[in-house]
C-alpha cells in the first residue's frame, strides 16, 4: 500500500507540474483516500484548448465551473458563463462557511476566503441585465442560411436579398426588416431583382419565410436589433485588476433550442471575426463556459454542426477557450468531443443497460491507468469529486486522476431580486445597451418606396379620369359610333340621289 501510494505521488506530481502560472484546483485520491501531497493544478497556459465538464444531476458540475471561473477571474482573465439553470449568479456574492466546508478545506490543506467576483449580468430577452442584441447583417447570408437549415438553392437566395440590400442601402437590423424584404421580393419588387440578380423562385422565398416565423416563434425578435453587443464588453477588468465575470442569464430558453443555438454560433462567430491571431500566449483571453451544452447539439442540422466545429478548431488560436457543461459526454459531437483538452468527469449513474453502455464508451475516452478501473469509479465519485485528465503545456494528456475538488469561493447560490437590482444598477454598460433603438431600416424604406409607388399609381387613375371628364360630348366614344354611322346613311343616301349609291348595273351607261 506504502509503495502505490508513493507511485502515486509521483505519477501526480510529474504529470502536475508545470512551468507556467498555475493554480491549485484539489488533490488526487487513492483508494477512496485524500492524499494532500497529491496537489492538481490547473496550467493557464493550455485554457484555451478548451474542455468539458460532465457528470449526472447533482454530482457538483456547476461548482466545479464556478470554481474555474474564480481562479481565471483572479488571474485577469475575462470569463463568459451561460446561466441556464438560474444557479450561477451566486459567483457575485461572497460564499458561507460552513462545517462541510471547513471539512473539505482540510483535506485539501488550502485556505478559504469567501469572497465576491466582479460580475456582470446579461439577458437575451426581458430578464434583469444587460441586454445582448445583433443585427441581422452581422449574422451575414452564410450564417443565418445555417441557422435557419436552408438548402443550397434557398441560401443563394439569401446572399442575393443581403446583396440587394448593401446595394440599395437597405439596413437589415431585425427579423421584421428581413421579412418586408422577402415579402417586397416575391411580389412588387421580383422584376427589378430579376433584371438585375437572376430569377427569384417564390416557392423558395416562402420556404424562407416560413423558417424565419419559426425562429420569432422562439423569440428571436428579443435578440435581433440594435443595440449590437460589443464583445470587447466581454473582455473587461475590473477596477482591481480581476477578470470580468459575465453571467448570461437565459433561463427562459431552456424550450427554445433553436434560439439558443443561434445566439451561441453568432457569439462564437463574432469573438472568432473580431479577435486577432494570438499565437501561443501564457494565458487566454478570454475563457466561456456554456452550460446545458446539449441544447447547442440536439436540434442542430449536419451544416451548423460543422459550423460549430469549425469555429472550435480554430478559435484558440485567437486565445480564447470554450468549456461544454453537460450530463452526458456522448451530448457532445464525437467531432467537437476531440477537440477539448481537459476533461472534468463527475459521477454516472448506472440505471439500465443503455447507462451502462455509455459509462464504458465515456471510460474509453480517458487515458489508461494503473492506479483505478475508471469504468467502476465513475459510477461511484462523491460530491465534488471527478476524474481529471487535461493537457501539459507540450500538448500531452497528464495522467488520469481522482480529484478531491476545492470548493467555491464564491456563494454556492442564487443572488436575491434585491441584489440583482444593486448589481445591474451599478454596471457600466447596461444603459447603453438597454436603450430601444429603432433606426430607419429595410422595414421603413420599402413601406414607404411601396406607399410613394401606391400614391403615384392613384394620381395617374385621377388623372385619366379628369382627362376623360374634360372631353366634350362628341369626344365621347358611343356618340363618335353613332355620329360616324349617321354620317355613312347621309353619304349613302346623297349618293343614291345622284345615282351614285348601290350597286351599279353591268352594261348600263352612267348617263
Amino acid at each position: 500500500m506504502a509503495i502505490q501510494k508513493a507511485n502515486f505521488f509521483e505519477a501526480i506530481k510529474g504529470g502536475y507540474t508545470f512551468t507556467g502560472e498555475a493554480y491549485k484546483i484539489g488533490c488526487g485520491m487513492l483508494n477512496g483516500e485524500v492524499v494532500s501531497e497529491a496537489e492538481v493544478l490547473l496550467p493557464l497556459k493550455t485554457m484555451n484548448r478548451h474542455g468539458l465538464i460532465a457528470g449526472a444531476t447533482g454530482t457538483g458540475k456547476t461548482k466545479t465551473l464556478q470554481v474555474l471561473s474564480e481562479i481565471l477571474s483572479d488571474a485577469s482573465v475575462p470569463v463568459v458563463m451561460m446561466d441556464i439553470k438560474g444557479d450561477l449568479s451566486g459567483i457575485a456574492a461572497a460564499g458561507l462557511v460552513n462545517d462541510k466546508i471547513n471539512e473539505r478545506v482540510q483535506k485539501l490543506n488550502i485556505e478559504f476566503k469567501p469572497t465576491a467576483y466582479p460580475t456582470e449580468l446579461l439577458t437575451l430577452s426581458n430578464q434583469k441585465g444587460t441586454r445582448l442584441r445583433a443585427t441581422v447583417s452581422e449574422f451575414g447570408p452564410v450564417l443565418l442560411s445555417k441557422i435557419l437549415g436552408l438548402n443550397d438553392t434557398q441560401g443563394g437566395l439569401v446572399s442575393v436579398i443581403f446583396k440587394y440590400c448593401d446595394d440599395n442601402k437597405l439596413a437589415l437590423l431585425d427579423l421584421k426588416d428581413f421579412i418586408k424584404v422577402l415579402q417586397f421580393v416575391s411580389n412588387e419588387g421580383k422584376p427589378e431583382l430579376e433584371k438585375t440578380y437572376g430569377k427569384i423562385s417564390t416557392v423558395s422565398t416562402g420556404t424562407i419565410l416560413r423558417k424565419v416565423i419559426e425562429l420569432q416563434q422562439q423569440g428571436a425578435d428579443l435578440f435581433f436589433g440594435e443595440t449590437s453587443f460589443d464583445i470587447d464588453d466581454l473582455m473587461r477588468m475590473s477596477d482591481d485588476g480581476r477578470g470580468m465575470i459575465s453571467v448570461i442569464r437565459v433561463t427562459d430558453l431552456q424550450d427554445r433550442s433553436k434560439l439558443f443555438s443561434t445566439f451561441m454560433l453568432q457569439l462564437l462567430a463574432e469573438l472568432y471575426a473580431g479577435c486577432p491571431e494570438e499565437g501561443d500566449l501564457d494565458k487566454p483571453k478570454l475563457v466561456m463556459f456554456i452550460d446545458e451544452a446539449h441544447l447547442i447539439f440536439q436540434e442542430a442540422s449536419p451544416a451548423l454542426l460543422q459550423q460549430i466545429e469549425t469555429i472550435i478548431k480554430l478559435i484558440r488560436s485567437k486565445g480564447i477557450g470554450i468549456f461544454f457543461c453537460t450530463q452526458n459526454p456522448m451530448d457532445v459531437p464525437a467531432s467537437v468531443l476531440a477537440q477539448l483538452g481537459l476533461k472534468i468527469q463527475h459521477a454516472l449513474r448506472a440505471f439500465t443497460a443503455a447507462d451502462r453502455k455509455m459509462i464504458r464508451q465515456t471510460a474509453e475516452n480517458y487515458p489508461e491507468t494503473e492506479f483505478y478501473k475508471t469504468e467502476d469509479l465513475i459510477t461511484q465519485l462523491g460530491i465534488g469529486e471527478a476524474l481529471v485528465t487535461m493537457l501539459n503545456e507540450k500538448g500531452i494528456p497528464t495522467p488520469l486522476v481522482h480529484c478531491m475538488l476545492r470548493p467555491p469561493q464564491s456563494r454556492m447560490d442564487i443572488l436575491t431580486e434585491a441584489e440583482i437590482d444593486s448589481l445591474v444598477s451599478k454596471s457600466k454598460i447596461a444603459a447603453r445597451y438597454n436603450k430601444e433603438v429603432d433606426s430607419e431600416s429595410a422595414y421603413e424604406i420599402l413601406n414607404e418606396k411601396l406607399a410613394e409607388a401606391a400614391k403615384d399609381r392613384n394620381e395617374e387613375t385621377v388623372r385619366k379620369k379628369s382627362s376623360k371628364d374634360d372631353k366634350g360630348f362628341f369626344d365621347d366614344p358611343v356618340v363618335k359610333s353613332m355620329t360616324r354611322t349617321a354620317g355613312n346613311e347621309i353619304v349613302r343616301s346623297l349618293l343614291g340621289v345622284l345615282g351614285l349609291g348601290g350597286r351599279s348595273r353591268r352594261g348600263k351607261s352612267l348617263f
